[in-house]
């Protein structure tokens, strides 16, 4: 044992690089390596000569291991070093240019929603996509004959029951009903939503729409126009001024449009606002006391306010977007000129 300990040892010292190392630990170390040969004479023995040869065998493995391992990590080393010294980089010569994306600009508007509203106290909620008519009509005081509930307008999956939800209004019923009727909420529940409709420059069959809620006791329409308010002003200045019409819709009552003052103009008139001064960007009201009912408050006690609106709508204002189809295109020409916009 000892001679061949020896023996890898002069061999390591005269070894010239790694392969000839590699080889020599294959030799003496491998499956049909010399060490291997002792192990079939220890199964030969007997009592203390076994452990006493097993023990001898065990230290002979152990420090050629060793001194292979250091001459190995010598070469690894030396072989860098020599790699290092030949090879240079010349940081003169021009590098490859790399196209930068940036983030879809309809997300930075959905966030900054989010920011001005967890501001005011909001809390986000998400909720599934595939919905129960029971969530999206239903309890939302939508008639069994309203046109909305049409296979025309919805994508239904299942017997008319099962559905895309067409409006993120489910999210409320859910939290509402979650609440149990007994405590105050307020959120805001942005997320994709689905109808057929034709794709082309202003609808598209998915768009995203974010809603907020907010179900407390003497809620007025005042605190809805105050919420509003603070909310596009944050999207599109100080000057921006809201405005509320007389609308109707069947969860809401008294339900109202929103207006700002138009983006171009800045309230004067032009073409884009046919000359009135504001654009249409959102429908609110106050939340239909059936709609309370089904969702287990009493409409007596608690009042509450709700709104909804695109986000495509908003960004394409925003940002002078005329093609609501560019915010789903992956051409990297799209999104530079968003960041562009960003910047001014």
């Amino acid at each position: 044992m000892e001679k061949i300990k020896q023996k890898v040892q002069e061999l390591l010292e005269n070894s010239k690089n790694l392969q000839e190392v590699l080889d020599i630990k294959t030799k003496y170390l491998g499956k049909k390596g010399i060490i291997n040969d002792f192990n079939n004479k220890l199964r030969g023995l007997e009592g203390a000569e076994k452990k006493e040869f097993g023990m001898k065998l065990n230290e002979l493995k152990k420090g050629i291991i060793k001194i292979l391992e250091d001459k190995i990590k010598f070469y690894e080393e030396k072989e860098l070093n020599d790699k290092l010294t030949k090879e240079s980089i010349d940081i003169t010569l021009p590098a490859t240019k790399i196209t930068n994306g940036s983030a879809n600009i309809l997300e930075k508007l959905v966030e900054e929603v989010e920011e001005v509203c967890m501001s005011l106290g909001f809390d986000v909620v998400d909720g599934p996509e595939v919905e129960e008519d029971h969530y999206n009509f239903e309890l939302l005081n939508i008639p069994k004959d309203h046109p909305a509930r049409d296979a025309q307008d919805t994508f239904y999956i299942k017997d008319n029951e099962i559905l895309l939800r067409s409006q993120t209004s489910p999210v409320q019923v859910r939290t509402m009903i979650k609440a149990g009727g007994n405590s105050p909420v307020r959120i805001i529940c942005p997320g994709k939503t689905y109808r057929r409709d034709e794709d082309d420059a202003t609808h598209s069959h998915q768009f995203m729409q974010i809603e907020g809620l907010l179900v407390d006791k003497n809620v007025s329409l005042s605190d809805l126009k105050g919420t509003i308010d603070i909310i596009f002003k944050h999207l599109f200045g100080e000057t921006c001024e809201t405005r509320f019409r007389p609308s109707y819709y069947q969860f809401t009552e008294p339900s109202v449009e929103v207006d700002i003052t138009c983006f171009n103009c800045k309230g004067k008139g032009c073409n884009i606002c046919k000359n009135t001064g504001f654009i249409t960007v959102a429908g609110a009201g106050i939340v239909h006391p059936n709609v309370l009912s089904n969702c287990g408050y009493d409409p007596s006690i608690w009042t509450g306010f709700a709104f909804g609106f695109g986000a495509e709508r908003l960004a394409m204002l925003k940002y002078n977007i005329n093609d609501i189809r560019t915010f789903y295109q992956t051409d990297l020409r799209e999104t530079n000129i968003f960041d562009r916009r960003e910047k001014n």
